[in-house]
């Protein structure tokens, strides 16, 4: 799944570009300096509440249209989007291995799950 920041971040960029709006512009109607604005919008730096409530005055939208995901979004499995960023196959097999683990014990949970679900109908 992709993360609130992420689809708020590609709203507001999609918005300055609509818009003929630079990053600038932006965070000196929010207050906030350049850096702070570029850390938003890669994502190293979280939107709060406020800042949300400021970004959508300032495109004259709502919050909500700026926490929505554009329609026809995947869901992206984080550790494959990952591996796109990953510069050896050692490290690219490391990621895969892991991502079947955590396949494989999100199986095994489900099936104790249902397994002891089914224990509960015979007892009774």
């Amino acid at each position: 799944m992709v993360g609130m920041n992420a689809v708020i971040s590609n709203n507001v960029l999609l918005l300055l570009k609509q818009n003929g709006k630079k990053q600038n512009d932006l965070a000196e109607a929010l207050g906030i300096s350049k850096q702070v604005m570029s850390n938003m919008l890669s994502g190293s730096r979280m939107i709060n509440a406020i800042e949300l409530r400021q970004m959508a005055d300032f495109f004259h939208v709502s919050m909500e249209s700026l926490m929505r995901s554009p329609s026809g979004a995947k869901d992206i499995n984080a550790v494959h989007a990952f591996m796109g960023d990953v510069k050896t196959p050692s490290a690219r097999k490391s990621l895969e291995i892991a991502d079947e683990m955590a396949d494989m014990v999100l199986f095994y949970a489900r099936m104790r799950s249902n397994a002891e679900e089914l224990d509960k109908a015979w007892e009774a």
